[in-house]
């Protein structure tokens, strides 16, 4: 009787243990959640949510007391936080004014390359990046390196050094692990870049916001550039080619060629992955919306990309690159900003980066056939496994698809499963930690009330 006892005892546990991937992640996501919310308080309005639907997202969204950026709100201490040092140049976090305008008006002059000379520096940049790589990878990891040398030849007009290269890619990896709580902060790495960018501001090819100290320009460099479009372009990248990798039948008809299939495969990752997850928002004035609601001024609006862009669509879960085929609702009005919203700081690249992101995928597709059994969530956090598989591996293409690639699948499947269990272990623990942290610093408070001392960035 005993023995029996025992035995199911071992059965118990044993079951609990092997479903762990299966249940654990979430319930620690939620956990994290509700952690997040206890810590940084219940200041923040959701849009959509309660007060302001779907129906009224874009009229908020757009309207122009959601202008403030920072300036009294309990989350920018956390966003300040992950993006030091520097997150009071970052032109993502400047309020509004003669600063923010000449700020605004260097990037836009950055980013102003024709068309023909993005598709051959983007080119060029994946290429280099992709040399002699096969087998499983990380998406992200992968990609990072060409982004990086693709922004330091936006900003400085010359090739990327390897030096440069490795502390932009260590800067920029830095931030978005600390982002998606994966692991903390090492300024040293960041810092290191930003030493450099002061010293090479003279071969800067446009020129920077007058009024700004050296450093000044150096952080308003490393935010713009080296923390959020190597970050940004390089999750875009790895979405799409995760999407592609679990869809093989998308994959073969986008590597057929056709550039407006391979759009309609973009928009849609980038609707059901967009790459930001919340964008708040400070109001400068009361925002009347509709009869008898009044947002008042000085509320903290959290606007809810994800949410927004599976409103309004069927299977909103489903990966269906049909949504944006011709002959359906035009892009403009379905629930999809994927870029923002251009009368409240859309993304200054919103126009280029498409054109290289399509450019960066059509290059890997060229170069292999992508498999992926890991999971494939927007925040991204196992940075995208992936078998490469190079079309001139030479044997016959079945011997491409034989037991070896099955083998190799069914272990990343299983890998990236224990993976987030512990992950997402790490996470609750770090998240916890720099959330309290960033309270405890307060380095955006701090800064619009004048207090000067260390903020210990």
């Amino acid at each position: 009787m005993l023995t029996a006892v025992w035995a199911a005892l071992w059965v118990a546990v044993a079951v609990v243990v092997i479903s762990l991937p299966r249940w654990l992640p979430a319930r620690v996501v939620a956990l994290r959640g509700w952690v997040f919310t206890r810590i940084n308080g219940e200041e923040s309005i959701a849009v959509p949510g309660d007060l302001v639907g779907v129906d009224r997202f874009r009229e908020v969204y757009s309207h122009p007391a959601a202008s403030g950026r920072s300036e009294g709100a309990v989350l920018s201490d956390l966003f300040w936080y992950w993006l030091s040092p520097g997150p009071e140049m970052h032109q993502e976090h400047l309020e509004a004014g003669e600063r923010y305008d000449a700020v605004a008006l260097a990037t836009r002059r950055i980013l102003s390359l024709p068309r023909a000379r993005v598709e051959e520096l983007t080119r060029g940049c994946v290429g280099r990046a992709l040399e002699g790589r096969h087998g499983v990878v990380r998406l992200r990891d992968l990609i990072m390196p060409a982004w990086a040398e693709f922004s330091y030849e936006l900003v400085f007009g010359e090739p990327c050094p390897p030096h440069a290269r490795e502390l932009i890619v260590g800067n920029a990896d830095d931030v978005v692990t600390a982002l998606k709580c994966c692991g903390l902060r090492h300024m040293d790495r960041r810092d290191r870049l930003t030493a450099y960018l002061v010293e090479s501001l003279p071969r800067v090819r446009h020129e920077l916001p007058a009024g700004l100290t050296a450093r000044e320009r150096a952080l308003y460099l490393q935010g713009a550039f080296f923390n959020t479009a190597v970050v940004q372009m390089s999750e875009a990248t790895a979405h799409v080619l995760m999407a592609l990798a679990r869809h093989p039948d998308v994959q073969a008809r986008a590597r057929a060629g056709d550039d407006r299939y391979l759009d309609q495969v973009i928009a849609e990752t980038l609707r059901l992955y967009p790459l930001f997850g919340i964008a708040h928002r400070v109001t400068t004035d009361d925002i009347r919306v509709g009869e008898g609601v009044v947002i008042p001024a000085g509320s903290v609006l959290c606007f809810d990309y994800p949410a927004f862009h599976r409103a309004g669509f069927p299977e909103p879960e489903r990966f269906d690159p049909r949504r944006f085929a011709p002959g359906h609702a035009p892009a403009r009005e379905l629930n999809h900003i994927p870029f923002g919203m251009p009368a409240n700081r859309p993304c200054p690249a919103w126009r280029l980066a498409p054109l290289a992101l399509r450019v960066a995928v059509r290059e890997v597709l060229r170069a292999y056939e992508l498999d992926s059994t890991a999971a494939h969530t927007r925040s991204l956090p196992n940075r995208g496994p992936c078998l490469l598989t190079p079309h001139d591996a030479g044997g016959p293409a079945g011997a491409r698809h034989g037991p070896g690639r099955r083998l190799t699948l069914l272990s990343m499947r299983l890998k990236d499963g224990w993976e987030d269990v512990w992950r997402s272990l790490v996470q609750l623990v770090l998240g916890t930690y720099m959330v309290w942290d960033a309270r405890r610093l307060r380095l955006c408070e701090r800064h619009f009330s004048g207090d000067a001392r260390p903020q210990g960035t």
